[in-house]
């Protein structure tokens, strides 16, 4: 099973698919599950509004849309992350947070739906957010073990 990084519709070169891969398998590792297939979908913001509207019925730009095809019984986490490069790169901006911590927040919240979490209600939003705080710093404290 593996965990691949394509581009659509943009030149984006993603530099960390090592460590990220490590990090993506570790996260679901320490939440009882393993990794199948999983595609991380770096495109434009044009792209990503086209996907939304087409499968989402949306017409809204977003960060990140993820389509899941986890095996829960076997707690095999497998699926599409479809990130918008422009989308993550503005909000990072907005946010004043280097573009690489803003793109792993959103690379880390699409696993985590995998995992079967949401963030439909308030509550959902606020555990979403917890859990990528925790898994933001495990990442960086084992960046920085190495």
């Amino acid at each position: 099973m593996a965990v691949q990084y394509q581009t659509q519709d943009c030149s984006f070169r993603f530099s960390g698919r090592r460590k990220t891969t490590d990090w993506i398998r570790r996260t679901a590792k320490a939440e009882g599950h393993r990794t199948g297939d999983i595609t991380v979908v770096f495109c434009s913001d044009t792209a990503l509004l086209e996907i939304n509207r087409r499968y989402l019925s949306h017409d809204y730009y977003t960060d990140i849309i993820t389509f899941d095809y986890t095996d829960t019984e076997k707690k095999i986490i497998s699926g599409d992350l479809m990130i918008s490069i422009d989308t993550v790169r503005a909000n990072a901006q907005t946010f004043g947070v280097p573009f690489e911590n803003e793109l792993a927040r959103v690379i880390i919240h699409g696993v985590l739906h995998l995992l079967g979490y949401g963030d439909k209600t308030p509550e959902e939003e606020a555990n979403m957010h917890a859990l990528e705080d925790k898994y933001l710093a495990i990442r960086e404290a084992h960046d920085e073990g190495e």
